[in-house]
């Protein structure tokens, strides 16, 4: 008994050996298919753009009226309150006059010979030809500076002329202008009188009756 089972068991086990073998023999016998190449996907497909239809314009909306604002007006018993008075108008105080010059009448004035050095001091009527020597002097204007003025000084307008004196029984040559111009008493050689012989300057300005010069020589 035991030796039969164990010769059956043989034979299971051989007969199970053949089947695996013949399986894994038909495996590796059996044609095997190519792999099927893959499918490319398929192009989009391009979209036209399409003119959409506008949507329709909704009903607009009721326009609102503004509401007036009311002012509330003072209580019956309350006075209302004048407005500030603007205040008047003030004028500018005008600028101060200047001061007048005092004129005189009579401008003293000083003359030099260059040659003799002789000088002579004589009063010269404003608008009176007063000869000294070959010179002829004439003030058209003598003036005083005004006390609001820097510098107090006299000052006159005064025109030289040149002319010889006339000899005996001929008539005197015409003159000749030779300075007009304003003199300054404390400036003498601000507008000088420029002449080869004579100088001569302003001394000052005075309101009484000239005296006559020295005699001509």
């Amino acid at each position: 008994m035991t030796v039969r089972r164990s010769l059956a068991g043989v034979m299971a086990l051989v007969v199970a050996g053949s089947l695996v073998g013949g399986g894994a023999w038909a495996l590796q016998n059996t044609p095997q298919q190519p792999p099927t190449a893959p499918t490319p996907p398929a192009a989009p497909t391009p979209v036209v753009a399409s003119q959409q239809p506008r949507p329709s314009p909704g009903p607009r909306p009721a326009t609102q009226t503004p509401t007036p604002t009311t002012t509330a007006s003072p209580p019956a018993n309350e006075t209302p309150t004048p407005a500030a008075a603007k205040p008047a108008a003030t004028t500018p105080d005008k600028p101060a006059e200047p001061l007048k010059r005092a004129r005189s009448s009579v401008a003293i004035l000083q003359a030099l010979d260059k040659v003799t050095t002789e000088t002579m001091r004589f009063e010269a009527p404003v608008g009176q030809p007063i000869r000294y020597k070959t010179l002829i002097f004439t003030v058209r204007a003598c003036e005083t500076t005004a006390p609001d003025e820097d510098a107090p000084d006299s000052v006159a307008y005064v025109t030289v002329d040149t002319q010889p004196k006339a000899l005996p029984g001929r008539v005197a040559p015409a003159g000749r202008q030779i300075y007009k111009g304003w003199m300054y008493a404390n400036s003498p050689g601000l507008n000088p009188l420029e002449h080869p012989v004579y100088d001569a300057w302003l001394i000052a300005c005075k309101t009484s009756a000239p005296v006559a010069p020295a005699a001509s020589r």
